[in-house]
């Protein structure tokens, strides 16, 4: 078990209530180095930090912390060198006391995470269509529905409803061998294994599943060898009657740059639209969201978050994340006025591109592949192209560090945090910087 999953997905919450200086002083090269009998240990870089985070930040801490892990019961902190932080955490994620963090786990085996499931899956008008095909595929595995292609924009619940088909699957037939993954992973999949020269093990891992999920397969366009491998898996996985499932942001048709082949191929099945849901359902998910806290999160509440936050499911939980922060920190019923204060100071008006799309520019505009972002390798010109795709996701479009590292390749938040501080130190008197930097932007608007 690797802790910095626990201490990543308690950041991600720390943050929300931090400022981003606060949060770039006190929380930089920080992790967890030990977990036993309870208690964590949270590697700091000197003893000044090991003080402060001490007498100011231990309780709230450890409150976070058990809200993602109840077996949590103190914290303490240790100063450890930089660049002893990664053996201390190889070390303790070999022989550590394993934690039960269903919620945070993702099963390698089949990229599914437990915590997607239909019981926590709201049915409105906006996605009950989608809802209706799901249950038909499940109940009629290769038969009914196959391919099933659901489309909608981002953070409508796509992601949800795809993994609640797997896990129920999983659970319904368990000889049924399931496999959900990004277009984005098949394709670094497919990049590793054609440098490796292992393709045919490639084949053979695809063509072994019973139901095949694929989320955003609008990232196709460009990659005209993985369209041609897909190509194939589709039909041999078709050809034994195996389901497959996909996501995109748009419907097929509207797909730039997907091969007319494929494109048939997916109109051949069932194609359902996910919409933006209605304040009705939104507030059904936000109810939904509150069954442990329905006694200090007054209706007026839910109802101001249902009315202001239009459109995304994820920036619904995202708030509501904020929210419960806040009860727990302050151990009582929000307000209307607290809930004003955190809109005000946590929502922003996103720009309507995604994580994959930015790295895709980016790397474009540097003539590199797009999958050199994701690798480990430390090339030197692929190095500054993937701080400067740090340093645009967090300065432009405000997303968090360990979403961040997490999002290319896995990385540690403390990276993301060096590799944002370096280009914004770079800009200050690099005029040829600044420049691209603008370019980048103007692409990106």
């Amino acid at each position: 078990m690797d802790y910095q999953q626990l201490w990543n997905s308690a950041l991600s919450q720390i943050e929300l209530e931090l400022s981003r200086v606060n949060f770039n002083t006190w929380f930089k090269n920080t992790r967890i180095v030990d977990y036993k009998d309870g208690e964590v240990t949270i590697g700091v870089p000197n003893e000044f930090v090991k003080d402060w985070l001490n007498q100011k930040y231990h309780k709230f801490i450890l409150r976070i912390l058990r809200t993602i892990h109840e077996g949590v019961r103190s914290v303490v902190f240790s100063v450890v060198k930089p660049e002893n932080l990664q053996k201390k955490a190889q070390h303790i994620a070999i022989t550590g006391q394993p934690l039960p963090l269903a919620d945070l786990y993702i099963n390698k085996d089949d990229g599914l995470n437990p915590r997607y499931t239909f019981d926590t899956f709201i049915v409105g008008s906006f996605n009950e269509v989608a809802y209706a095909c799901s249950q038909a595929v499940i109940n009629g595995l290769g038969i009914v529905y196959n391919p099933l292609f659901v489309y909608g924009n981002t953070g409508l619940g796509k992601t949800h409803l795809m993994q609640a088909i797997g896990n129920t699957v999983k659970k319904k037939y368990p000889e049924r061998k399931v496999f959900y993954t990004s277009l984005e992973k098949f394709y670094m999949d497919y990049v590793s294994a054609t440098n490796l020269n292992k393709i045919n093990s490639f084949k053979e891992k695809y063509r072994k599943f019973d139901v095949f999920i694929m989320d955003d397969i609008q990232f196709i366009n460009g990659k005209e060898r993985t369209q041609d491998e897909l190509f194939h898996l589709f039909n041999a996985l078709y050809e034994m009657n195996k389901q497959i499932i996909f996501s995109s942001d748009k419907h097929p048709n509207l797909i730039v740059g997907l091969e007319d082949r494929l494109r048939s191929r997916f109109n051949h099945g069932m194609i359902v639209d996910v919409n933006i849901p209605s304040v009705e359902s939104r507030l059904a998910i936000l109810q939904s969201k509150t069954k442990d806290y329905s006694e200090k999160v007054p209706f007026e509440v839910l109802q101001y978050i249902a009315d202001t936050i239009q459109g995304n499911i994820r920036e619904l939980e995202g708030v509501m994340t904020s929210v419960f922060g806040h009860i727990q920190i302050k151990n009582q019923a929000i307000t209307l006025a607290d809930v004003k204060n955190i809109l005000k100071n946590s929502v922003k008006v996103k720009k309507n591109i995604s994580i994959p799309e930015i790295v895709k520019i980016i790397s474009d505009y540097y003539h590199i592949p797009d999958v050199y972002i994701y690798n480990k390798t430390r090339r030197k010109d692929v190095v500054k192209p993937r701080q400067i795709v740090m340093y645009i996701l967090r300065e432009d479009f405000d997303i968090s560090y360990p979403m961040i590292g997490d999002r290319l390749g896995g990385r540690d938040h403390t990276t993301v945090i060096h590799s944002y501080e370096k280009i914004k130190g770079l800009l200050k008197d690099n005029p040829q910087l600044s420049r691209e930097i603008e370019d980048i932007r103007a692409m990106l608007a």
